[in-house]
């Protein structure tokens, strides 16, 4: 059984730019609200949340219905599929990760319903030549490229270790990073990949140990990132940098654990203090409802919901229309600037500017690129205290 939750926005007196009337438009959402992924989940549902506050000041009514996948791609399949055929909703957004997403992304080719991935970035998915999938998050490649070149402008690395888990998103991630390290002169000398909630990386992390790189290269969810760097610590891994490609590194919940976090870098997608228009804002406004801070799978989940919304409104949910205007459109909000290109082998795929974070003392600090930096980067790593 699937966790339903139909979610009425009502609106009086409102009128979007391009429709005369409040409109009123039925959307999916599928997210990982239970299981293993529900912390980052729940990130994407308090950026739905507040999406749909200021989709009603714009005048537009959504009858928002959740499904819970909680992070299993046959789940995904079964509520997008329910949502195509019984509820008939206008679009889709989501699923999180990488592997219900890339599932769930054939299904929308198949039911001609349009899907707005907000967050998930295997490579793949938007390289399928798929007409009815869009991706707003950047891809496993702009992780990989913005973690290296970072550390290239710092300081001088030559060897690269690189440890992930086995799932879609971490071997995507992985593939990404080397090919990217080979561009870069970067050897790597060590390939760990690893099962998904395993107890113990002692073992792999001291073959990565053995080899003393330059830069740990690390694709995890939070639990698993968690660990991974305590048993680090315990071991004595000491690179020039530790490089977390966004995910469970860029969580409240990895850098609230000052004693392992520290100094460790993390591709994002966005941060608080980035001067997009309205991220400040949105900031400010999670962090009072929420009594959080938001992670950039907040911010990309409130504006892929804001997208799929007003251009469903204004195409009178009419799903070929829809699918031409998420095409032909540009928007500028709180992701920066967000159209959907055809480019180096991808379909429908927004070219994001990713970010730099450095955990320092509990916070994630915006560090690269120079335009967008509000502290300086720690580097090289200065060691365990």
């Amino acid at each position: 059984m699937f966790k339903k939750i139909a979610i009425t926005v009502l609106v009086m007196g409102l009128t979007l730019p391009g429709v005369s009337h409040a409109a009123k438009v039925k959307i999916g959402f599928v997210n990982s609200i239970t299981g293993p992924e529900a912390p980052i989940g729940e990130n994407l549902t308090n950026g739905v949340t507040l999406a749909l506050e200021d989709l009603k000041k714009k005048g537009i009514e959504v009858d928002l219905v959740k499904e819970d996948d909680t992070g299993k791609p046959e789940k995904s399949m079964a509520a997008f599929e329910k949502m195509a055929t019984r509820d008939k909703v206008s679009g889709v957004v989501g699923p999180y990760t990488s592997a219900t997403a890339n599932a769930v992304a054939k299904l929308a080719e198949k039911y001609k319903t349009p899907l707005l991935i907000p967050v998930a970035s295997k490579d793949e998915i938007t390289r399928q030549h798929l007409k009815w999938t869009f991706r707003l998050s950047a891809t496993t490649y702009d992780y990989a490229t913005i973690l290296i070149d970072m550390a290239t402008s710092l300081g001088k690395p030559k060897t690269m270790a690189i440890i992930n888990e086995n799932t879609d998103f971490g071997t995507s991630g992985a593939k990404s990073a080397k090919d990217y390290a080979a561009k870069k002169g970067i050897t790597v000398v060590a390939e760990e990949s690893y099962a998904k909630g395993s107890p113990d990386y002692r073992g792999t992390l001291s073959k990565i140990k053995s080899k003393n790189p330059d830069l740990v290269f690390m694709v995890s969810y939070v639990a698993d990132a968690i660990l991974l760097m305590r048993q680090s610590r315990e071991i004595g891994i000491t690179p020039q940098a530790f490089l977390g490609a966004g995910a469970g590194f860029a969580t409240v919940a990895f850098a609230k654990e000052k004693n392992i976090s520290n100094n460790v870098f993390s591709s994002t997608q966005w941060t608080g203090d980035v001067t997009w228009p309205g991220a400040k804002d949105f900031d400010t406004r999670y962090k009072a409802k929420f009594g959080k801070e938001p992670t950039y799978h907040a911010a990309t989940a409130y504006e892929s919901m804001m997208i799929m919304a007003e251009t469903a409104a204004k195409a009178g949910g009419d799903a070929e229309k829809i699918r031409a205007a998420l095409k032909s459109g540009q928007w500028n909000g709180i992701m920066g600037e967000v159209k959907f290109l055809d480019y180096e082998g991808y379909t429908n795929q927004n070219r994001h500017q990713m970010l730099v974070e450095q955990i320092q003392n509990g916070v994630h600090q915006t560090v690269y690129p120079p335009k967008y930096v509000s502290k300086k980067p720690v580097y090289p790593f200065p060691g365990w205290k």
